[in-house]
């Protein structure tokens, strides 16, 4: 298993909110090199207060091992000869290191926040893709740029802009998903797919990878290095007075995306539906104080994985090394006693054989039953 995270290292909540602790800039290629002394896979970083490529160029220039990649850019506000442009620069800088993961957003934020016309995700994402590979074999063989869909005709590609050949033109793509739809768009068109951290282990093991798996036999490509890339929903501390804070924080996560529309179908694969109706109510009336108060102890433990630093590499193995291949995660580093714990931590995880998770990916293999497993 490949162990990554995003900055600031300790960072669980994922874009909920502003942090207790923000991303320090000036600090991305000192925790970059950090990262790569230790033994860490990955680091990716998210489309939310930073631009994502410009922060994954300071990484880039600050190591020469450590894996880099957006989780996730949001794609449709770009052009794909635009994201086809950050990628394959930052794939020169890294010298092979970088993977492009993509998200669709929701329709709000596509018509609001960024002012574009609204498409159904699911087959604009998959066009958009083929855009941009379309776009990177352009400019790797020198044959005409001819793209043409719904969305895209790309036909124009002049010596002056033709960004030429690369050492390493094989840039992966991975996709933010939730539902069965995106997920065989990835199968179809991807080398990876990055599930919600709302997405349980039954959820990517019964939903999500048959339908990678219908994905990819649409399209006639083997998953053999396809990737399932994972931000679980953590709660992990050094103490267990410390843990308590964090659980807290837990639940008002998994009661927020209860909430969003977007993420019920997970909730209702564990039989959650009317958990999720209710969270929708009040998240309607703006009752947030309420919200955390809907999820039980069962219901956290079905979302959240709960432990101590000494126990959770473990506990996310148990909960997740059957179907993930890639896992996200990290501990805030404020003391020499905090780095060799994520340098433990680091150890353990990547030790994972993850044969299981490429036999579930692959359909080859019974994918252990997930829904009464413990995690704590």
């Amino acid at each position: 298993m490949r162990l990554e995270t995003l900055l600031p290292l300790g960072k669980v909540d994922p874009g909920l909110r502003t942090p207790d602790t923000p991303l320090d800039i000036w600090s991305v290629g000192e925790n970059a090199a950090l990262l790569e002394e230790i033994g860490y896979g990955g680091l990716v970083v998210e489309e939310t207060k930073d631009d994502p490529f410009a922060v994954l160029t300071l990484a880039a220039q600050a190591t020469t091992r450590l894996r880099l990649g957006t989780a996730v850019a949001i794609a449709f506000p770009r052009s794909p000869t635009i994201t086809a442009l950050h990628a394959w620069t930052l794939q020169k800088l890294s010298r092979g290191r970088f993977t492009l993961g993509l998200g669709s957003q929701v329709r709000g934020h596509i018509t609001r926040r960024y002012g574009m016309p609204w498409s159904p995700p699911g087959p604009w994402m998959r066009e958009y893709v083929r855009a941009v590979r379309a776009v990177w074999h352009t400019w790797q063989t020198g044959e005409p740029l001819d793209f043409h869909g719904e969305h895209y005709d790309l036909t124009l590609m002049v010596p002056l802009f033709d960004a030429g050949p690369i050492e390493h033109p094989q840039i992966p793509v991975h996709l933010a998903a939730v539902n069965p739809y995106m997920c065989s768009v990835a199968g179809e068109v991807a080398d990876g797919v990055r599930p919600h951290p709302v997405c349980t282990p039954s959820y990517i093991a019964e939903v999500m990878l048959p339908a990678v798996q219908r994905g990819a036999a649409r399209s006639g490509r083997s998953l053999a290095d396809f990737r399932v890339c994972m931000k679980p929903l953590v709660a992990s501390a050094r103490t267990a007075e410390e843990l308590a804070v964090k659980v807290r924080d837990a639940r008002a996560r998994i009661a927020f995306y209860a909430s969003t529309p977007g993420y019920r179908a997970a909730f209702e694969h564990l039989g959650l539906g009317d958990l999720a109706t209710e969270a929708a109510v009040l998240s309607k009336a703006k009752r947030w104080e309420e919200l955390p108060g809907l999820i039980d102890d069962d219901v956290l433990d079905r979302f959240a994985v709960i432990g101590t630093y000494d126990e959770i590499g473990r506990r996310l193995l148990d909960r997740f090394g059957g179907v993930v291949t890639d896992v996200e995660f990290s501990i805030a580093v404020r003391d020499d006693e905090d780095r060799a714990t994520l340098a433990g931590l680091a150890r353990t995880i990547q030790a994972h054989d993850d044969a299981e998770a490429r036999r579930a990916i692959a359909g080859a293999a019974d994918v252990r039953d997930y829904r009464e497993a413990p995690s704590r």
